[in-house]
C-alpha cells in the first residue's frame, strides 16, 4: 500500500469510536502522525491503546480530551498537537452527536442548540485555530464530515439535518476564502453507517424519529449499512496530496466516483458538480417566466 500521507500531521475529531476511530487508523497506516481527540477519555483512551497495539508507529498517536465546542479546548487541541509534533497538514472534522429526535417546538431547546455547538460551532472553532497555521506553512487540508439532512430534510431530526447542512455550505465558503492560500476544503458524505449514531435513532423509536425513518434505520441495521472503511478512504484521499487542487466539494464516499477525480480537476473546477445549489425552473424543465 502507496503510504499517502507519509510525515504530514493530522487532528481528527471524535476519533474514539466508528468513523473517527478507523480514519485515524487509515491515516495512521498511510504514514501519518495523528493527534486523536473526543470528550470520552475513557473509550478515548482505549481507542488510542488500541490503535498503538497495531501500529509499528505508536509514538505517532497522541490523544486529547477535548470538546470541540469549547473555544479554550480548541486551542489547547491545536497548541498539544502542534507542541508533540511540531505542525498540523491536515484537519478533520468528525466529532458529532445526533442530537433530539422529535418534533421541533417539542424537543429539548438545550439539546437541540448542544447540537449545533458541536456539530457546527465546533467544525468552525477547529478551522478558525487552524488555518493560522496552515497558512504559514503555505499548504493543507481541511475535511468536514457531513451527513444525513445535508440534502434533503429530515423530519424529526431537525438539529442534526440543519448542523449537517450548514457544514456543508461553511466548507464551501471557507475554500473560496482560501483558494489562495494552497488550502483545500471539502466535506465528506459517508453514506449511511452502522455506528453510535444509528444506535442513537433506533433508541428513540418510532414515536420520535418517525415510522418511516425508524424502519429504514432497522433495515440498516440488518443490512450492514454502508462502509465505514470506504468513507475512511474518501477521507485520506482528500487529507493527501492525490487531491490537490479538489476543493469546495461534498463528494459521497458511496456514489461518486472520487478516485478518478485527479485528472477531471481543471473541469470539476469550472462546474458546481459536488456543490450545494438552488434548483429554478428551468433545470427541470419549466418555463415560469
Amino acid at each position: 500500500m502507496k503510504a499517502l500521507l507519509q510525515g504530514q500531521t493530522a487532528i481528527v475529531t471524535g476519533s474514539n469510536q466508528g468513523l473517527g476511530l478507523e480514519i485515524a487508523r487509515q491515516y495512521i497506516a498511510h504514514g501519518a502522525r495523528v493527534a486523536m481527540c473526543a470528550r470520552d477519555p475513557r473509550l478515548l483512551g482505549l481507542a488510542a491503546d488500541g490503535l498503538r497495539a497495531s501500529s509499528s508507529q505508536d509514538a505517532n498517536i497522541l490523544a486529547i480530551v477535548a470538546d470541540v465546542s469549547r473555544p479554550d479546548h480548541v486551542a489547547r487541541i491545536v497548541a498539544t498537537a502542534i507542541d508533540a509534533f511540531g505542525t498540523i497538514d491536515i484537519l478533520v472534522n468528525n466529532a458529532g452527536i445526533t442530537g433530539p429526535s422529535g418534533a421541533t417546538e417539542e424537543v429539548s431547546w438545550d439539546e437541540w442548540m448542544r447540537t449545533i455547538e458541536i456539530n457546527l460551532i465546533g467544525s468552525v472553532l477547529m478551522c478558525r485555530e487552524v488555518i493560522p497555521h496552515l497558512k504559514k506553512q503555505g499548504h493543507g487540508k481541511i475535511v468536514q464530515l457531513s451527513g444525513g439532512g445535508a440534502t434533503s430534510p429530515l423530519p424529526l431530526r431537525s438539529a442534526y439535518g440543519t448542523s449537517k447542512a450548514a457544514v456543508v455550505r461553511f466548507a464551501e465558503t471557507l475554500a473560496h476564502e482560501l483558494a489562495s492560500d494552497g488550502i483545500d476544503v471539502n466535506a465528506i458524505a459517508p453514506g449511511a453507517l452502522n455506528t453510535r449514531m444509528l444506535d442513537d435513532v433506533l433508541n428513540a423509536g418510532p414515536e420520535k424519529v418517525g415510522k418511516s425513518y425508524f424502519e429504514k434505520a432497522l433495515e440498516q441495521r440488518r443490512s450492514g449499512g454502508g462502509s465505514i472503511s470506504g468513507a475512511a478512504e474518501l477521507a485520506v484521499f482528500l487529507g493527501s496530496s492525490a487531491s490537490n487542487g479538489i476543493t469546495g466539494r461534498l463528494i459521497s464516499a458511496i456514489w461518486d466516483d472520487w478516485p478518478n477525480l485527479p485528472p477531471r480537476k481543471r473541469q470539476l473546477a469550472e462546474t458546481d458538480v459536488y456543490t450545494l445549489r438552488r434548483i429554478v425552473p428551468g433545470d427541470r424543465g419549466l418555463d415560469w417566466k
